[in-house]
């Protein structure tokens, strides 16, 4: 298959809400090139001030989104729905397409992609990395192939942390828009007895199953191509919902069906600006805040029903 690049540059400024745009494009994800903290991410993550001169010769001023469509979706539509809700937000914008090849693909990733400690149990450590695990972490290999899911992402990271607090052995999850599997995975790693991971791309679920099959658990999780209502069936104590929060909104007029009477609801993938959105339909359809978390913009929540 081939893909299309999408590339958009915009001001470092306006990062966070382009990004937020730019995700409703894809169901797998995108990544970001922004270096105007270069040199505190460095200390702050390798500890180190001498960085490749490549790298300190980087534009501060703007970013880079970087969005892959396939072959069997409308790129130019992409490009289109883009540029007017750039315009829209008043967020200058040069928006370039590229083709790029599968192999391309996964390069790309492995630039991005390293190892990373999350919360206070898990690591997820890609496939073409090694991890001396000295502090007796829940080890999570992934290789994020073309689905969106690495955990570095804040949206992922918030949900990763969230399932630490809920996941037990007594459990079934279920992870609507599986991407990659990271939730489903993790799940099980955590101890859940089964998880179901359902999405609409079937490039995703294929991810998702080979990554179950690296970590060995593809007997506890499930992994299905479709949508939510007409494809899953049973009652789950963890759902959980990583996507954008037009796609969180829609879910609150079916989700309590699949939930067990305390089961929770964990969402993410909510920008901050779309938060009250979010926490209005919830309380309209019965449901209450139990756990909130924000990280860089990001909010994630953990609901009940009453």
């Amino acid at each position: 298959m081939n893909w299309t690049e999408i590339k958009i540059k915009v001001p470092t400024k306006d990062t966070d809400l382009a990004a937020a745009i730019a995700n409703m494009t894809v169901p797998y994800g995108i990544y970001i090139e922004d270096y105007s903290d270069l040199e505190e991410k460095a200390q702050e993550i390798a500890h180190i001030n001498l960085i490749d001169e490549n790298l300190l010769a980087k534009d501060r001023e703007v970013s880079f989104i970087h969005i892959y469509i396939s072959e069997s979706d409308n790129a130019l539509e992409a490009v289109e729905f883009l540029k007017e809700r750039f315009r829209a937000e008043n967020i200058e914008c040069v928006v370039e397409s590229i083709g790029v090849q599968d192999t391309d693909w996964n390069e790309n990733w492995k630039k991005f992609f390293h190892t990373s400690e999350i919360g206070e149990k898990l690591v997820i450590v890609p496939s073409w990395e090694k991890y001396d695990n000295k502090n007796g972490r829940t080890v999570l290999n992934i290789d994020p192939g073309a689905a969106f899911g690495t955990g570095t992402h804040a949206t992922t990271s918030l949900c990763l942390s969230l399932l630490e607090k809920y996941v037990t052995s007594e459990i079934q999850m279920l992870d609507i828009g599986t991407g990659s599997g990271i939730l489903s995975i993790t799940s099980v790693l955590l101890g859940a007895k089964k998880a179901v991971g359902v999405d609409i791309d079937a490039q995703s679920v294929k991810t998702a199953k080979e990554n179950a099959q690296i970590n060995k658990i593809e007997s506890k999780c499930e992994f299905i191509v479709g949508d939510l209502a007409e494809k899953i069936s049973g009652k789950y104590e963890v759902i959980c919902a990583n996507i954008v929060a037009d796609v969180i909104i829609k879910l609150f007029d079916d989700v309590e069906q699949f939930m067990t009477e305390d089961g929770v609801f964990i969402t993410s993938g909510i920008i901050d600006m779309r938060q009250d959105d979010v926490l209005e339909k919830a309380k309209e359809k019965g449901f209450t805040v139990e756990l909130e978390c924000y990280k860089d913009n990001w909010c994630a929540f953990v609901f009940k029903k009453k």
